[in-house]
């Protein structure tokens, strides 16, 4: 349930909001509380100013008996507990209850007397809690005809104020307050709650449900909402990011289909142009043989003997072009041995410098020694060397440098011999780097768009990898990565078959 972002900010909101609500009711309720102990305090010393004033007044016209009539006509309020005089020694000398004169006042109000505040709250059994005030009586001059010069208070005046009726009204504040502050808390977490359900959950709720049908395919859905806030702002990017992958569907439709039909063409072109290569193949190796033959009857200085050679050229061109269609048509497999690549690489190159036409190239050969074998076949390998050395010196025409390097490098914690052939000739321009491993595309006049797919299916062949990389300033990189072969070990084996 509280995976739920709603749910938990919901949860969250309320949770704060009680606590606050329950804080602000705590202070306030302990505020009223105070307050009602302030006024019980003040009208408790107010009724004892009285009662000192009407005592002075009687004691100064000698009537000493009405004091005691004095506090008990005060003693009978109901909120008043005893209103009594006691001697500073704590002998009481007067009291609202008759029976109290001539005992020792009650600890708690003779502890007020000594201490530095005239009011104190204790319980009183069967009161409950009382609020206790004294007053000193002082030995003024008209008190020395009774009372002599010598003692400075005459007596302590003590009120004890019930605080049952002060008490219930605090209970009843206090119940007015925590039912107000539970009702207000309940509206507010209702009212939050349903705005969130109904301005967040429902449209993220719709959302999640939409989203969860586009994922199975159906980008024909959208989402009404009409609201301008961030939930709205966000619907409307997420109607215009399923109307783009409409349209990108679409087209990609459109792609896979015109990629289908091109790749239905070509195959069927592969079908025709082997056909046609088996068609040709024999009787090119007639007319080769019969050419050589009429040309070896010919003088040497026979002028007929040069057209005859170049007869002859063109149709082993021909012949390595048929070858190539039915190589790249169905490549023999590879007989995989484990071979030494710097061997093939050093055997190669003899053979790449004997191409004519190769002038003002320099080479720079760099192999790493004691590199662990390669599990290849080694004329497969060969031919793919050789191709990208010649192409290489091809892309050099008025010279430039060949660098040829070999190292060990680990990829996926397996190690394989990487051959790096590069030139410095123009480069490859970007638009026509990505399509040429693609069979039959050739930006020569005589070229026939096999010599780098067939590289690359031999490559594949191995399990290895080729890559190429080109500028005009450095000109281009054919990297080579082949699987080392560790003499004892069947893992490369495995890897291979």
């Amino acid at each position: 349930m509280f995976r739920s972002l709603t749910t938990r900010v919901i949860a969250t909101t309320i949770s704060l909001l009680v606590a606050g609500i329950f804080i602000y009711t705590t202070f306030n309720v302990r505020q009223q509380q105070e307050m009602l102990i302030d006024t019980a305090r003040e009208s408790t010393e107010l009724l004892l100013h009285t009662v000192e004033s009407s005592i002075y007044n009687t004691m100064h016209l000698g009537n000493v008996q009405d004091v005691g009539s004095i506090l008990s006509m005060v003693g009978q309020h109901n909120q008043l507990v005893g209103v009594r005089i006691f001697h500073p020694h704590g002998l009481i000398l007067r009291s609202s209850i008759p029976s109290e004169v001539g005992r020792t006042v009650n600890a708690n109000d003779y502890s007020i007397y000594q201490s530095t505040k005239n009011y104190s709250i204790f319980t009183v059994a069967p009161h409950g809690e009382v609020l206790s005030m004294v007053k000193p009586i002082y030995n003024e001059a008209a008190c020395h005809a009774c009372h002599g010069s010598k003692a400075r208070v005459i007596g302590v005046l003590n009120v004890n104020y019930s605080l049952s009726r002060t008490k219930m009204q605090m209970l009843n504040a206090s119940r007015i307050f925590v039912f107000s502050s539970i009702a207000i808390t309940l509206f507010l977490a209702l009212t939050i709650s349903f705005l969130l359900l109904r301005f967040v959950k429902n449209p993220l709720d719709k959302m999640i449900s939409t989203m969860l049908r586009v994922e199975k395919g159906d980008l024909a859905v959208r989402i009404e909402y009409e609201g301008k806030d961030e939930i709205g702002r966000l619907i409307v990017s997420f109607n215009s990011m399923v109307d783009r992958l409409d349209v990108a569907q679409k087209e990609l439709e459109q792609l896979h289909f015109q990629q289908l039909e091109r790749a239905d063409r070509l195959a069927s072109i592969g079908e025709m142009a082997a056909g046609i290569a088996h068609e040709i193949k024999n009787p090119l190796a007639g007319i080769s043989a019969a050419v050589t033959i009429i040309k070896e009857d010919m003088v040497e200085d026979d002028p007929r003997g040069a057209i005859l050679g170049e007869v002859i050229e063109q149709v082993n061109r021909l012949d390595r072009t048929v070858n190539d269609l039915l190589f790249f048509g169905k490549p023999s497999l590879p007989e995989l041995t484990c071979v030494n690549i710097n061997s093939i690489l050093t055997t190669t190159l003899k053979f790449a410098t004997q191409h004519r036409g190769i002038i003002n190239i320099e080479r720079h050969v760099s192999l790493q020694p004691n590199l662990p074998p390669v599990y290849a076949d080694d004329k497969q390998m060969q031919q793919v060397f050789l191709n990208l050395m010649l192409n290489a010196y091809q892309a050099m025409p008025s010279g430039g440098v060949i660098s040829i390097t070999s190292s060990l490098t680990v990829r996926n914690e397996n190690e394989y011999v990487c051959v790096e052939i590069s030139d410095t000739g123009t480069g490859i321009p970007a638009q026509i780097l990505e399509k040429i491993f693609t069979p039959f595309f050739t930006t020569k006049a005589q070229g026939t768009g096999l010599g780098l797919p067939i590289c690359n299916k031999l490559v594949k062949l191995h399990k290895g990898n080729i890559r190429i990389t080109s500028d005009n300033a450095t000109g281009t990189v054919f990297t080579v990565e082949l699987p080392a072969c560790h003499l004892g070990s069947t893992e490369v084996s495995e890897a291979i078959a």
